[in-house]
């Protein structure tokens, strides 16, 4: 598990106009080949920090949109727990 440092993007759903977001890329349980993903953290979630390695819970969210003609898939974490 990767983590980016948050940086702050406009948002107009917010009291002070900026949203936190960051990266984080989670691995699913198994073994060296299991899936991983890229996805997006939003709010307070993006300025949680989790260690590499570490087990977590993570629900995500996975949508679609079209630009240029062009699809792309996003996947947004929507809650992480740490597991002790």
């Amino acid at each position: 598990m990767a983590q980016t440092e948050p940086v702050y993007v406009p948002s107009k759903k917010t009291d002070n106009g900026q949203l936190a977001k960051s990266m984080i890329r989670l691995k699913e349980l198994g073994g060296d080949y299991e899936d991983e993903y890229n996805c997006t953290m939003f709010g307070n979630l993006a300025e949680c920090k989790f260690a590499v390695g570490k087990t977590v819970v993570a629900s995500l969210r996975f949508q679609t949109h079209e630009s240029n003609g062009a699809w792309y898939q996003d996947i947004v974490a929507n809650d992480i727990v740490k597991l002790k």
